[in-house]
């Protein structure tokens, strides 16, 4: 029995592996030896923008652009005639219109010639590029926060205005990478005040820019000048400023406290400089971690010096005196040397005070303590002692020379107040106390004691006297 065959159409299979060759998803061609292409599909004849004629006969080599061929014949060749075969090459071709693409090569040496595929990695460096990028993206917030660490390390450790300004210049130096800089304070004075860095920055810290971002102090608003080209454009003064001093490029990051600013951080590079936003803002935040350590030193100095000074007239409280006077009493029986304390009560205050108020009294126990203070000699301390009684630490002053203090301090308080009226009169009486070498020196309490005693004395005597004693 015969079993005849279906009558079924065969394929073409020659032209079907050919159609399947030449429109391929990737690149195909094949070379001799030499790298001359002698077989080259559709695909790459597309890609390329070339025509067959154009590939067909041509060096794979010079198909590729410059750096391309340098790495084909440095790495691609010699890797191929060793191992055979090498896998996912990145090289760039040259298309027809002169533009780039980037390709990822697969070639392996069959017999006497080369196969060779070609796959447009476009997508694939595209993302590279992105991946590369997000990793300097996260090298930058890294490196960001290891130096504001580092940062709020040094600042919180700074106890003075000094070293917290080196610590600033040293870390944005550093971070920043500045030929030199210079902290500035511009606080409750219109000269800046160099707290750390170079002196020579001095001609650029009263500037005001003229651009509208830059309107104005340095210490007001960020000031950022990358180039002799942008300096040239604010003004020719700060051009010249920094042609005198040898410098291309500077930014001036002011430090803001409660109040407005407290100073600025000038940085200077030698170069001119491109600041990405990164960059700027490292600036600022570094600027503001020391701004706030400003503040707390501000307000750790502030409680100190109203721990020890009186709130209403800015004289020493009782807590200094006695520090003041045990330091008096110590140095005047170590060395031998005279001492003498003041202490003085106001005549007439009280009416004062009753008749006109206590806003008046306290204006004129502010302008008594001024008053006060000008009249002292170099080295003496004042205070308010409570009320209306003061008391002056006198070291190395005899009875003679507290005598010339005192007489002063009756002077000056008896000179007319124009906050009181006609009918009050302002006097003080006062009592001396005086410590003379070669005898035990008194307790603290034993001298104040004998000096509010001599006051009495004086005040039962009549307006402006003065009484002494010696122990």
């Amino acid at each position: 029995m015969t079993i005849e065959e279906p009558n079924i159409e065969r394929p073409n299979t020659e032209g079907f592996f050919e159609e399947l060759y030449h429109f391929a998803a990737c690149g195909q061609l094949s070379t001799d030896v030499d790298g001359v292409i002698n077989v080259v599909n559709g695909t790459f004849l597309e890609w390329s923008g070339l025509a067959r004629e154009e590939v067909v006969g041509v060096m794979f080599r010079d198909l590729l652009t410059r750096g391309s061929q340098l790495f084909y014949e440095t790495r691609y060749q010699p890797v191929l005639k060793l191992g055979g075969e090498v896998r996912e090459v990145a090289l760039e071709l040259t298309r027809a219109d002169g533009s780039r693409l980037p390709i990822l090569v697969n070639a392996k040496v069959v017999g006497g010639s080369t196969r060779i595929a070609v796959f447009d990695s476009t997508e694939r460096q595209g993302y590279e590029r992105e991946l590369l990028a997000a990793r300097r993206v996260a090298e930058v917030s890294e490196s960001r926060v290891r130096v504001l660490q580092d940062a709020s390390t040094a600042f919180l450790a700074a106890e003075t205005d000094e070293s917290l300004a080196d610590a600033l210049l040293e870390i944005a130096r550093d971070a920043l990478i500045a030929s030199d800089g210079a902290v500035v304070l511009h606080e409750e004075t219109s000269t800046p005040r160099l707290l750390a860095g170079a002196q020579f920055t001095a001609p650029l810290w009263g500037l005001r820019g003229t651009r509208p971002d830059q309107a104005g102090p340095l210490y007001e608003e960020m000031m950022v000048v990358e180039n002799m080209r942008d300096a040239e454009a604010m003004s020719s003064e700060v051009a010249d400023i920094l042609r005198s001093i040898r410098m291309e490029a500077f930014t001036a990051t002011p430090l803001m406290g409660t109040r407005g600013a407290l100073g600025s951080l000038v940085l200077m590079f030698g170069r001119e400089r491109s600041f990405d936003a990164a960059s700027l803002d490292l600036h600022r935040a570094l600027a503001r971690q020391a701004s706030l350590a400003l503040g707390r030193l501000r307000l750790q100095a502030e409680l100190e010096r109203m721990a020890l000074h009186d709130q209403l007239t800015g004289l020493a409280n009782r807590n200094l005196l006695r520090e003041r006077l045990t330091l008096a009493l110590d140095r005047a029986g170590s060395e031998g040397r005279a001492m003498s304390i003041i202490f003085l009560d106001l005549d007439g205050f009280k009416a004062i005070n009753d008749g006109l108020g206590h806003r008046v009294g306290d204006v004129v126990l502010q302008i008594v303590a001024k008053r006060l203070a000008g009249v002292l000699r170099e080295g003496d301390t004042v205070g308010r002692f409570g009320g209306d009684e003061f008391l002056i630490v006198c070291e190395q002053a005899d009875a003679e020379a507290a005598m010339l203090v005192a007489k002063r301090v009756i002077a000056t308080i008896a000179e007319p107040i124009a906050e009181m009226q006609d009918d009050h009169e302002l006097s003080a009486s006062v009592g001396i106390a005086c410590f003379a070498p070669g005898n035990p020196p008194p307790s603290l309490d034993a001298l104040v004691r004998a000096a509010d005693a001599a006051m009495y004395s004086s005040k039962s005597l009549g307006l402006g006297r003065i009484t002494t004693v010696a122990l």
